[in-house]
């Protein structure tokens, strides 16, 4: 029957990760404290997914790819201060980022990765 799917955090919407073989999918995540400006927003999100990719069996070794969406593109700086900080320089993912509306007023970045397991 092939690999199993190991969904975590299911809402019954989405899941916030789901593994399935030697990939990991993290939902979109976004801040909790919404009240944070974009570097802040940003710092918060990256914790979400050190969190989800080492529930998964991975880490920011092994991304593969990443989506970011920002409610202002000229906060691209303030954003990529706080990746740059984060990322593995030696192993970055493919990685496109664009200017969207989001959720809500208040949610300035939203991140998707993507990462190989084990």
């Amino acid at each position: 029957m092939g690999h199993p799917i190991e969904r975590h955090d299911a809402t019954g919407r989405l899941a916030r990760a789901v593994c399935h073989g030697d990939l990991l999918f993290l939902s979109g995540l976004t801040a909790d404290d919404l009240d944070q400006n974009t570097r802040g927003q940003t710092r918060q999100i990256l914790q979400k997914i050190d969190h989800y990719l080492a529930l998964g069996g991975s880490d920011r070794t092994r991304l593969l790819a990443a989506q970011i969406w920002l409610r202002d593109i000229s906060h691209f700086d303030e954003m990529n201060a706080e990746w740059d900080a984060w990322v593995d320089r030696r192993n970055p993912p493919a990685r496109a980022t664009v200017e969207a509306r989001l959720a809500g007023e208040r949610y300035l970045v939203e991140i998707m990765v993507t990462a190989a397991r084990g």
